[in-house]
């Protein structure tokens, strides 16, 4: 008699009914995700061409306060940083980090920041809604829903220079703040692009069907609105003045990355951030929603497929890439969300760093 078999055939059959337990809950486990089959495009090479790897953002620099958790949104003024934490204060700091002041707790998430030329603080508050500060640190909540559909996920926002309007993302209907993983692996198509009337206090869809509408900039001479598709790779135009006004199509299509939030310096480009490079997972099983629902599974207990690549993108006003700003190196500071360009520098934000960076605008624009 051998007395090895007998354990032989214990741990193997352990290792089998392992095996059929974790195929059980990969295929049966409960999930609310409904992935919809879609063709992504081949995502464009990081070794060579407009997107090839770099280290530019290696020489950034910490900026502001320390120690603050996820400094998504990003507004200069007077020499202070304004940014919207994971806390839901809305913050004040010097650029050396010396003082901060809290201007509010939104008891959400801020995270997008605008100023009105009246001189209230709008807030993009993915659990509250569209949020107005006034001077004296009063909140008011200016829409929560629009065509009798309720926020689900407020994104970004940008005013008119004329105080009339705040175009503003509703990244998802059906997921809210913290979700955006199932969102973007789901592409339901749920996000929308928004213009809340500050005269009339109404809210109108101006374009839904989005992929996880994110970020929002108005473009030269507000001819146009642009909003960030993460889940698509792309960024769509919403045409406001001209003979095509009312009309919608795109900017920017296949970026090397997923866009987050977006800006405009007021004259000639756009800073659009990458929270990461495209997934070659994510795209392999684009159109396989049993196999993206089992990936949603599998991401409850194990790390979400994403590179920690920090990652910038300059365009010009008809969206050619002008800058290519990356550093994939170890402690890079990413995911960046956030690129705005104030002065001779391009600052920067994130939705889980614990302090914003600055960039010399020389170097982001150099070749």
């Amino acid at each position: 008699m051998n007395p090895i078999a007998p354990r032989r055939f214990s741990a193997g059959r352990i290792v089998l009914l392992l095996v059929l337990a974790i195929l059980a809950y990969l295929l049966l486990a409960p999930t609310q995700v409904a992935p919809v089959a879609w063709n992504p495009p081949p995502a464009p090479s990081l070794s060579q061409g407009p997107f090839a790897e770099n280290q530019k953002l290696k020489a950034v620099q910490a900026v502001g306060a320390r120690d603050i958790p996820g400094p998504e949104a990003l507004l200069l003024e007077n020499g202070q940083l304004l940014t919207g934490l994971h806390d839901g204060r809305v913050i004040q700091t010097s650029l050396d980090g010396s003082s901060l002041k809290v201007l509010v707790n939104t008891g959400g998430r801020p995270l997008g920041l605008a100023r009105h030329p009246d001189g209230r603080l709008i807030i993009a508050d993915a659990i509250k809604g569209l949020l107005a500060l006034d001077p004296q640190g009063q909140l008011q909540s200016l829409s929560t829903e629009a065509n009798g559909l309720k926020l689900g996920f407020t994104d970004d926002v940008a005013v008119d220079a004329a105080g009339r309007y705040a175009y503003f993302s509703d990244a998802s209907s059906r997921w809210g703040y913290g979700h955006d993983g199932e969102a973007v692996i789901e592409h339901g198509g749920d996000g929308r692009l928004l213009r809340y009337d500050f005269q009339s206090g109404k809210t109108e869809v101006l374009l839904e069907r989005l992929e996880f509408a994110n970020g929002i900039a108005l473009g030269p001479d507000e001819a146009f609105v642009l909003v960030n598709e993460t889940g698509a790779y792309r960024i769509s135009r919403y045409w406001l003045k001209g003979q095509q006004a009312g009309r919608h199509d795109l900017f920017i299509d296949n970026l090397p990355g997923l866009p987050d939030n977006l800006s405009f310096n007021g004259h000639d480009r756009f800073w659009v951030a990458l929270y990461a490079p495209r997934s070659p997972l994510l795209d392999g099983t684009a159109a396989y929603p049993l196999v993206r629902k089992m990936l949603v599974r599998a991401m409850a207990v194990l790390p979400k497929p994403v590179e920690k690549r920090a990652f910038v993108l300059g365009l010009d006003t008809q969206g050619r890439v002008i800058a290519n700003l990356q550093d994939g190196s170890s402690g890079n500071y990413s995911p960046i969300t956030t690129a705005r360009e104030y002065g001779d520098a391009l600052y920067l934000g994130s939705l889980t760093a614990r302090h914003m960076a600055r960039l010399p605008l020389k170097d982001a624009l150099e070749p």
